[in-house]
C-alpha cells in the first residue's frame, strides 16, 4: 500500500514541522551568499516550482541560481549534487523517482539513495490516464477504454515521457490487470501530448499539469486520476480506486535534497527556510497555477515515505518483469 500524505504528516495544519521546531542552532547559521538549485529536466514544471519557492527563501541565501541540467533521466543533476561541496550551497530539486524508482530500473547508477539527505517535500501531483481523438467519443470511462483496447489491440497504445518512469509502469500495470496488451510509446518532453492530440497514439499516462488545459477544454478526455482522492483541478474525473484499480494509486512528490555529508545544522536551516516559504500566499497560489498541491512532509517522515515507496516500486518492477537498463 502506498503511504499517503495523511499517513506521514504529523501536523494537522498540513505544513509539517514549523521552522521553530528545528534545532536552535539552525536558525543562527550565517546566510549563504549564493545557493544553486539543480533540476534534472529541461525548463518546465520542476524549475518553475524551484524558482517559486526559492523566491521566498531569502533567510537561507542572498541569491539563488536555479539551473536546469537535463539528461540521463535527471541523473546528471543528481550526480552533480552528490559530487558538489557538502556545504548547503548546491541543492537538488525535483520528483523523488531518482530515490524510489531508479535504483530498481537502472543497473549502473553512480549514486545510491544514502548519498543524499531528504530535506522536505513541497508538493505532490497525481498522474492521469487520458485519451485522444483516436479513441471514439463514446469511450468515457476506464471500463470503456479497456473494452475498446481489447477490440482494437493494434491501436492500444499509450505515451509517456520515457522508459522506466513511474508513468510507464502505471500503463504496464493497467494492461496486466485488465488483461490486454497495452503498447508503450516513450517520448521526450511534450511529444506524447502532441501525438495524443493528433491521434497518433490512443492514450497518455502523464502528470496532470502537463495537459490540464487540454483536458479541461475537452481536446483530451481524462478517464481517471491516480491520487488517493479526486484532484481539485479535475473534480469530475474519478480516481483509479473509484474505477476498480486501487493498485494504480500513485503520487509524484517534488522535494529538496542535499548531499548526505552536509552538516545537520545547515540541513535544518534549509528545512526551516523551506517551511517558511511554504506558509506564504505567493508560493501556495503559485503552486495552484502549476496544477500541483502543496504537500509538505517533515524530514523524519519524508525518509520513512522514501523507504516505503522504494519497497513498493521494487515489487512493481519485479511484477512487470521489466529488465533493468544501463
Amino acid at each position: 500500500m502506498m503511504i499517503t500524505r495523511r499517513d506521514v504528516l504529523i501536523a494537522s495544519a498540513g505544513i509539517g514541522l514549523s521552522a521553530a521546531s528545528c534545532a536552535p542552532e539552525a536558525l543562527s547559521q550565517p546566510r549563504a551568499r549564493t545557493a544553486h538549485i539543480l533540476t534534472g529536466f529541461s525548463p518546465g514544471l520542476p524549475d518553475a516550482m524551484a524558482r517559486l519557492v526559492a523566491g521566498q527563501m531569502s533567510d537561507y541565501a542572498e541569491t539563488f541560481a536555479v539551473e536546469t541540467r537535463p539528461g540521463a533521466a535527471s541523473r546528471i543533476a543528481v550526480e552533480a549534487v552528490k559530487n558538489a561541496e557538502a556545504d548547503g550551497s548546491v541543492i537538488l530539486f525535483g520528483p523523488i523517482g531518482f530515490m524510489i524508482l531508479f535504483p530498481h530500473v537502472y543497473k549502473n547508477l553512480r549514486y545510491q539513495p544514502h548519498d543524499f539527505t531528504p530535506v522536505s517535500t513541497i508538493a505532490s501531483a497525481p498522474a492521469f490516464l487520458t485519451v485522444g481523438p483516436m479513441v471514439p467519443s463514446d469511450v468515457t470511462t476506464i471500463a470503456d477504454f479497456v473494452a475498446w483496447c481489447r477490440a482494437n489491440p493494434r491501436l492500444a497504445t499509450y505515451g509517456t515521457p520515457g522508459v522506466g518512469t513511474s508513468l510507464h509502469f502505471l500503463g504496464m500495470m493497467l494492461g496486466r490487470l485488465a488483461g490486454f496488451d497495452f503498447l508503450h510509446v516513450p517520448y521526450q518532453g511534450t511529444g506524447a501530448i502532441q501525438d495524443l492530440v493528433k491521434g497518433v497514439i490512443a492514450a497518455g499516462v502523464m502528470p496532470i499539469g502537463s495537459a490540464l488545459g487540454l483536458a479541461q477544454s475537452g481536446d483530451l478526455r481524462a478517464l481517471a486520476t491516480t491520487g488517493p482522492r479526486r484532484s481539485r483541478f479535475l473534480p469530475a474525473v474519478p480516481t483509479v480506486r473509484e474505477t476498480g484499480y486501487p493498485s494504480l494509486e500513485d503520487l509524484t512528490w517534488f522535494a529538496f535534497f542535499v548531499s548526505a555529508k552536509t552538516p545537520a545544522s545547515i540541513v535544518n536551516k534549509l528545512n526551516a527556510a523551506i517551511q517558511s516559504a511554504m506558509r506564504t500566499d505567493e508560493v501556495n497560489s503559485g503552486l495552484a497555477k502549476l496544477a500541483v498541491e502543496p504537500d509538505v512532509i517533515a524530514m523524519g517522515d519524508f525518509a520513512r515515505l522514501i523507504a516505503s515507496e522504494s519497497d513498493r516500486w521494487r515489487a512493481i518492477v519485479r511484477t512487470t518483469e521489466f529488465a533493468p537498463t544501463d
